[in-house]
């Protein structure tokens, strides 16, 4: 493919980039206390980016206890609501004017296209941080309804310090999905990257200094998660984590809660989410474009993606001929082509597991009608393309377990009964949609679906202003996104006050 003169630039500036490596410890980049460092990869070439600082429990350590120091101080915890505000404004400011840069290094670091990069993440980071702050002035403490001699006072207060351990498919929008609550609600925030994505993160830690968030405030410690992971996990002056990844790393923040400090824990684990259409849906044609969407983009590497499609049987086969034709336009191609739909998978560890399932789901008899191939294995790059499984019961692998790749199984049902029991045949319950014309239908779906979110007639939408959470095992602990998201980096305090007056 003939590279654009867009292409070229996006070439010539990642050729250009000055990466930040080191840590972010109270206001100061350095390197680890071991001086420990791990390789981060470029996906689609298979090449070296950087070597980037692998934070050891002691660096850990420095950064909780600057991040005490300043919390205690006063300096942003009792900051004015208004000037706290301010500084968060000032932040998504600087956010937008580095996009580009930012965009680049999501890029670079996991796979996804550029545009993707910038014309979606970056945006939403952007309002995430903003519209977090503009609401820090605008909520309010409650009185309770006492007698006239009493005043009962309900009130919130930030926790104190706050870790996130974020995933490698959407470095910055989860973290700011943590970050832009957290500090809005006065918590001193440490940010554990993963450690296929860092640098973007790095980068985000030298704006935070430049919009004026106080040193202490906002630090990142790359690392590996048994090390890094594990220390913020069990460190005893912790007071919140907030979790997005897999089932079984989430399990292991619930322990090391209960080994330490029993410090709070919100967990978003994945999904295994269904896409469900009906006979009666208004257009098959935006339906099925809609599907792919919903699970070929970013490489089929999100939470929520629609990865089950439940098609009522008289439709399917027509519905599962126009999803061949939509897996032209996810042809994986170079993450710095802007015209690119589809880039490459984070890792060669992910590559396997995604290859490992398509293999299973040949294996246990459903039928592959478009992708279950590698693609551009010249380049060294993690290629697959879009894979389209038909004739796949509920109980396979493929319909059962989070593949987090371009993977989708089509699955028959003849009644709406059936659609919700297969639609909640699953240990997850992140997202879902009901696609069809009847209201009534609608409304009974809503209701039946287990699951924390459900669209109709779309897939996968909704904005800050809607919290973002599930059921089962896709986790607990408070949503991301909307009022809640700043709700669940607070506590709440009961001041009961007895009334005395002369007399």
């Amino acid at each position: 493919m003939t590279s654009t003169p867009a292409a070229r630039n996006w070439k010539q500036r990642a050729d250009a980039l000055k990466l930040e490596t080191r840590a972010l410890i109270g206001d100061t980049f350095s390197p680890s206390s071991s001086g420990n460092v791990f390789a981060t990869l470029n996906p689609s070439t298979g090449q070296k980016l950087a070597d980037v600082v692998h934070c050891q429990a002691e660096d850990v350590d420095r950064a909780v206890a600057f991040a005490r120091k300043t919390f205690e101080s006063g300096v942003w915890s009792r900051m004015d609501p208004k000037n706290r505000k301010q500084v968060l404004l000032n932040f998504a400011s600087l956010i937008e004017k580095n996009k580009e840069d930012l965009a680049l290094l999501e890029t670079l670091d996991m796979g996804k296209p550029i545009g993707d990069s910038l014309n979606i993440d970056l945006p939403n980071v952007v309002e995430t941080v903003s519209w977090c702050a503009e609401a820090i002035d605008k909520i309010y403490d409650q009185i309770a309804p006492t007698g006239h001699d009493v005043l009962g006072m309900i009130t919130k207060e930030p926790m104190g310090i706050v870790a996130a351990v974020v995933p490698w498919n959407y470095p910055l929008l989860m973290a700011a999905w943590k970050f832009g609550p957290a500090l809005a609600a006065g918590n001193c925030f440490i940010l554990k990257p993963a450690e296929q994505s860092s640098l973007s993160s790095l980068l985000l830690a030298k704006i935070a200094l430049e919009a004026g968030l106080p040193p202490g405030v906002f630090q990142v410690v790359p690392g590996m998660g048994e090390t890094t992971g594990r220390a913020i996990g069990m460190h005893m002056d912790i007071d919140a984590v907030a979790f997005t990844g897999s089932g079984q790393v989430g399990r292991y923040f619930l322990e090391y809660s209960a080994k330490s400090n029993l410090k709070s824990v919100s967990l978003e684990c994945g999904g295994k989410s269904p896409n469900i259409i009906f006979a009666d849906c208004y257009d098959l044609d935006v339906a099925a474009e809609t599907a792919a969407v919903g699970i070929f983009y970013n490489q089929g590497e999100v939470c929520s993606a629609g990865s089950r499609l439940l098609v009522e049987r008289s439709i399917r086969d027509e519905l599962v001929e126009k999803l061949q034709k939509t897996c032209d336009a996810y042809v994986p191609a170079d993450p710095l082509l802007e015209e690119t739909r589809m880039g490459a998978i984070v890792d060669t560890d992910q590559l396997d597991k995604i290859m490992s399932y398509i293999g299973r789901g040949k294996s246990e008899g459903a039928d592959l009608v478009a992708g279950g191939t590698r693609a551009r294995e010249e380049t060294g790059g993690n290629f697959v393309t879009p894979t389209v499984f038909s004739n796949v019961s509920n109980s396979m692998a493929i319909a059962q377990e989070e593949i987090f790749g371009p993977v989708l199984s089509v699955i028959a049902f003849d009644s709406q009964e059936e659609a919700v029991r297969l639609a909640n045949d699953t240990l997850y319950g992140l997202s879902s949609a009901v696609w069809t014309a009847d209201l009534t239908r609608a409304h009974d779906m809503a209701r039946a679906i287990r699951a924390g979110t459900v669209c109709v007639n779309c897939y996968n939408e909704g904005n800050i202003t809607t919290p973002f959470g599930g059921f089962g095992e896709s986790g607990f602990g408070g949503h991301d996104r909307a009022l809640q998201s700043i709700e669940k980096y607070q506590e709440t305090k009961a001041t009961w006050i007895r009334l005395h007056r002369p007399g």
